[in-house]
């Protein structure tokens, strides 16, 4: 049986600007952190002569037309696995449509498997540009690529968007002891909302691509503020970053009136009144995880919990998609 892992993901600085519509006209800058919850694959052959697939829902099919995931019949076409007497099953520590880029985990995870069950190795930039190709090219989703190429590099990365379409990725340059206090003062909180994001990601694309004067200024506005996290995190100076990140928050918003909505923002308000520096919603917007940067996180964490928000704690992932067994 073969095993993979791919790790969810936060975004600290520049999210949005990784969407094609934006980096071919301007370049994109953001910074990434990979962190300890993951989706998991398992694929394995079986004693049917057809493909068995489990995830949110079962399949049993006979061909690979047949198959309704759009992302396991693209990811089965493109390393050239049939559909036979195989199995293929997959669970994630959180669930999708919360914000953490487990679409993009997901079809790293999935490359990685395939791969391996073909007795190849890929190396990580070849399978971010593999689940990109399929998500946003062959399936057309309009989403960025920060989600693909952070599960597969995995830890706290830098990544600029060139307008020919090629990515550079780098290290964010933080001592042990930033990273370990970044660790310490970042709080992840659940809204109790799952939203999809292809639906506030295409207005922001709609726009981007139509030259809307608005979206492009807030998505130069957010790049900056990408380039500035990076500058106060490699200082040290998590007070600054948390600033930032109340900043980009109240950007974020601007791009779509689907982003935030009157309960989120009192959580917000009250975590502000409670401790955090700043904070933002993981993702696209609209749901999943509020994502703050707490003085005193023990005071945040009990007024966020007195309002009925669960905190999800996490250290950073260094492994990117990795083989778990094989």
């Amino acid at each position: 049986m073969i095993i993979t892992r791919s790790p969810l993901r936060i975004s600290l600085g520049g999210g949005g600007t990784d969407l094609p519509s934006y980096y071919r006209e301007h370049g994109g800058f953001l910074i990434a952190g990979a962190i300890d919850k993951y989706v998991y694959l398992t694929v394995h052959k079986s004693f049917t002569p057809d493909l068995i697939l489990k995830y949110s829902q079962t399949e049993r099919v006979d061909q690979l037309e047949e198959i309704k995931h759009p992302i396991v019949r693209e990811a089965m076409r493109m390393v050239g696995v049939g559909p036979k007497y195989l199995e293929i099953s997959s669970m994630a520590d959180i669930p999708a449509g919360t914000g953490l880029g487990s679409s993009g985990s997901f079809t790293t995870a999935l490359l990685q498997a395939l791969h391996a069950y073909k007795k190849g190795i890929i190396h990580p930039r070849e399978l971010a540009e593999q689940a990109c190709a399929i998500e946003i090219e062959k399936l057309g989703e309009p989403i960025g690529k920060q989600d693909q190429y952070i599960a597969a590099f995995g830890g706290l990365t830098c990544f600029t968007f060139k307008p020919d379409g090629q990515v550079e990725a780098e290290p964010l340059r933080v001592s042990a002891e930033t990273q370990w206090n970044l660790e310490d003062h970042l709080g992840m909180y659940f809204t109790g909302y799952s939203r999809s994001a292809s639906a506030i990601l295409k207005e922001q694309d709609d726009k981007s691509r139509k030259k809307d004067a608005d979206m492009t200024a807030n998505l130069h506005f957010v790049k900056e503020l990408g380039l500035r996290s990076r500058q106060a995190l490699e200082s040290g100076d998590l007070q600054s970053f948390g600033r930032i990140m109340h900043e980009h928050w109240e950007h974020k918003k601007q791009r779509s009136g689907g982003m935030s909505n009157p309960r989120i923002d009192a959580w917000y308000d009250l975590a502000l009144q409670n401790g955090a520096v700043g904070g933002k919603l993981i993702g696209a917007g609209g749901g999943g995880f509020l994502l703050f940067l707490a003085e005193d996180r023990a005071r945040l964490r009990t007024a966020l919990h007195a309002a009925g928000m669960e905190e999800v704690r996490f250290r950073f992932d260094y492994q990117g998609t990795a083989m778990v067994s094989r």
